[in-house]
């Protein structure tokens, strides 16, 4: 495999309703150049969901007892635990500055993936702005996918990706939450290693492999470079609609020991 990611310059600050297409291609021929067939589209997940307008002003969200009283343990600003809870299956951990939930997707993150930084609307103050995940990545990820397909007539593939911290490492990395035209989790049991063994657990994440790498240049502060295009994979989409999507990635909470 000769694989190769770059990213997609010159990108406006994206606002709801923008064409993501359309700005992906401005961007790319900004530097003359254009998506081909089996390139895989890796889209940082705030410009997906500032497209799909999911901002919550706090100012009109009225904390339950229950969120005034998780917020004096975590020390959080009530309104904001309350949303989180609104995004949320259940708390897994908490602590003070700390809140681990199971997002109503199913991702394991801090706040449900709830993020403050890099966010603006005239109006109303900053501190006061929420962006949410989008409602259904997977869906996000199969538009756009189709948009190319009918504007371009080529298949690519198309993986949102967000930030997380993982439970026995410090810092970020980048994950996949939603997937299109993508095998998120290649499975390789019953197969054999170079040595004729037989393969009891291989499971590969290539599609949160590839969201770590795009992560990396897309950056996590000033960078501005939301859009990685990954040239090389050759993405194939399962045929069975059970392992397509984000959802062969999420362990199921009985296999999860750390629950």
């Amino acid at each position: 495999m000769n694989l190769t990611l770059f990213p997609v310059p010159n990108l406006p600050m994206v606002e709801p309703g923008d064409n993501l297409l359309d700005v992906i291609d401005a961007g790319l021929l900004s530097i003359d150049e254009s998506l081909q067939a089996n390139d895989v589209i890796l889209l940082a997940q705030k410009i997906v969901s500032k497209a799909e307008d999911r901002y919550v002003d706090l100012n009109s969200v009225l904390p339950t007892d229950e969120a005034c009283a998780l917020a004096l343990e975590v020390d959080k600003d009530p309104r904001k635990v309350q949303v989180i809870l609104d995004e949320s299956n259940e708390v897994v951990r908490q602590r003070p500055g700390v809140l681990i939930v199971e997002q109503k997707l199913g991702f394991v993150q801090a706040n449900a993936g709830i993020d403050q930084s890099n966010i603006n609307i005239e109006g109303i103050d900053g501190d006061d702005l929420l962006l949410l995940l989008p409602i259904d990545p997977d869906a996000s990820a199969r538009s756009l996918r189709s948009a190319v397909k009918a504007v371009h007539g080529i298949d690519v593939g198309v993986i949102i990706n967000d930030s997380v911290g993982r439970a026995w490492r410090m810092g970020t990395v980048g994950l996949a939450i939603g997937v299109a035209g993508f095998t998120a989790l290649e499975d390789y049991v019953g197969g054999t290693d170079l040595y004729g063994r037989e393969l009891l657990v291989t499971q590969v994440a290539a599609a949160d492999e590839l969201a770590a790498a795009a992560s990396l240049i897309m950056g996590q502060t000033t960078e501005k470079m939301p859009v990685v295009i990954a040239r090389g994979y050759h993405p194939v989409e399962p045929a069975d609609p059970a392992l397509q999507g984000v959802r062969p990635l999420l362990r199921p909470k009985q296999l999860d020991m750390f629950r």
